[in-house]
């Protein structure tokens, strides 16, 4: 009766991932209704900085109520049709913004930039553009994993996972990218381009000069396309900074190669940057004209706002705004991530080396009671179930090493983080107990098999005599 997109399970609503929500959805920790609830750990959203949008918004009613400068009403111009390829004004401010993240070090032209509803509308709507159904698209592991659902669920294209490994801290290397290669091939499906999300997520790490320019030569030789993930490029905190694909290819030469630049495309959103994930603005950034074309006739089934984009103007045109909210936004992430990693190391967890994101990579191997997904699956279920933690298990983010979680710290506030930091040393502390309890008993088991063993043999050798 209905059709097959509707009926297949091809979504990932299943993963452990979107699971993880649905406990938390039914069982929310709140400090004074529900002490003892789920702690959400699993939503990468940006609460820090939350005060500083506020209060631009209080200084500036004006933006708030829809009136331009001279204090009159736009109210009318932007509840009436607006043209799909959004408001001008907003297109320029944009691409002035996503410079100054980037230090100014690349110029990024409005009439190359699509508005659509998110990054998960950006993303989709490129993969549209680039390939077709049955053809592929490589993907680092460890990935988000709504790109699950992001660009294959509707558009029909296959992931074939770039399989990275914790012994060089999950970076991309040339083997792992040609061994991909092969293997989709093997599978005998067309690879039409890869896709890295940089700064990475979930790994909180921002990739080098020379792995960008050694992907851009591995995409020429393949003449293939390169999706750089950039939503969370204003979330670097620390060293080293944050380079864009854009910037690697000029720093290499190859911008003079018009055909290598109509091959890079980035996709960017304010839902990490700005904190703002309700306002549904994400943008698609390609010199390929016929992508652009094709992106902007796409994004009439997921427009942004007029009045989103008429009040994100006003806001981005503030200089002095923008430049102190990067500064204290990096700063707050810095020392939200450093109280996570340093609350974990005293219950004797470690993180992956991060510089940006909102989430660290927790490496909790050492608590796993085999080296196996089913044990981590196992010890996933005890912090949501029985610490009230929701966590992100790593095989939803498709890692290849059993043990390791993704763990966001910024969409609560302090004292809630203290509380999932206590009910993990608790828990960690109990982990221990047990093990030490349980091989104590099997060494007391071991001795006593042992006694009676040798009372045996000293029983026959008595007979003997």
């Amino acid at each position: 009766m209905l059709s097959s997109k509707a009926s297949c399970n091809s979504h990932g609503q299943d993963s452990s991932y979107f699971l993880g929500w649905q406990f938390y959805e039914k069982n929310p920790f709140d400090v004074v209704k529900n002490p003892a609830g789920i702690i959400q750990m699993g939503l990468a959203e940006n609460q820090l900085s939350f005060d500083l949008v506020e209060s631009w918004l209080r200084k500036n009613p004006d933006a708030m109520g829809l009136k331009n400068k001279e204090g009159e009403s736009v109210f009318r111009d932007l509840a009436l049709f607006q043209d799909y390829h959004g408001m001008p004004a907003f297109k320029n401010e944009l691409v002035e913004y996503m410079a100054k993240i980037r230090g100014n070090k690349v110029k990024f032209d409005p009439k190359n930039l699509v508005l659509a509803a998110g990054a998960t509308s950006a993303n989709e709507t490129l993969i549209f553009c680039l390939a077709d159904p049955g053809e592929a698209i490589l993907l680092p592991t460890p990935y988000y994993p709504g790109f699950d659902r992001d660009l294959r669920w509707r558009t029909g294209v296959e992931i074939v996972p770039i399989h990275c490994s914790s012994s060089n801290g999950f970076r991309i290397s040339m083997h792992a990218l040609e061994e991909a290669y092969e293997r989709a091939q093997k599978l005998n499906l067309k690879v039409k381009g890869v896709l890295i999300t940089n700064p990475s997520n979930p790994l909180g790490t921002t990739m080098a000069k020379d792995e960008l320019q050694s992907l851009i030569t591995f995409a020429i030789h393949k003449n293939i396309h390169l999706i750089s993930d950039e939503v969370f490029s204003g979330t670097v905190f620390d060293s080293p900074c944050f380079i864009s694909i854009i910037e690697a290819a000029m720093d290499s030469n190859l911008e003079r190669n018009i055909d290598v630049l109509s091959r890079i495309h980035i996709v960017y959103s304010l839902s990490k940057d700005l904190g703002l994930p309700g306002f549904r603005v994400g943008m698609i950034y390609s010199n390929n004209q016929t992508v652009v074309a094709a992106a902007t006739k796409m994004s009439s089934f997921g427009l942004v706002s007029s009045q989103t984009q008429y009040l994100l103007s006003c806001m981005l045109a503030n200089k002095k705004f923008t430049g102190k909210y990067m500064k204290e936004n990096q700063r707050r992430l810095k020392r939200r991530k450093e109280m996570l990693v340093s609350g974990l190391k005293r219950s004797g967890i470690n993180c992956l080396k991060s510089n940006a994101g909102l989430f660290c990579w927790v490496d909790m191997r050492h608590l796993l009671s085999s080296n196996t997904f089913e044990a981590e699956t196992d010890l996933w279920k005890k912090i949501l179930c029985e610490v009230g933690l929701n966590i992100s298990p790593g095989s939803s983010c498709h890692c290849s090493e059993p043990g390791w979680f993704r763990v966001c710290f910024a969409n609560m506030n302090q004292s809630t983080l203290e509380v999932a930091l206590r009910r993990i040393k608790g828990f960690v502390e109990r982990s221990r107990l047990n093990y030490q309890q349980n091989m104590g008993g099997f060494s007391r088991r071991l001795l006593s098999n042992w006694v009676r063993k040798l009372s045996s043999a000293d029983h026959r050798e008595e007979q003997e005599r």
